[in-house]
């Protein structure tokens, strides 16, 4: 199986909300860290496909 961008999103939505049911002090980290992540995926994924590599 190979992880791609597409399929880590999901991945780390799901460990996310693993974490926030057993701490749920850590919510705002974990969203925090969330949305840094999704944003650089978002922004790698959208340079690769549209042909720039960084």
């Amino acid at each position: 199986m190979t992880i791609t961008i597409n399929s880590l999103q999901p991945i780390i939505s799901l460990v996310a909300g693993i974490l926030i049911l057993v701490w749920p002090k850590l919510l705002n980290y974990i969203i925090a860290g969330y949305l840094i992540l999704a944003g650089i995926l978002g922004l790698v994924g959208g340079a690769n496909m549209a042909g720039m590599h960084m």
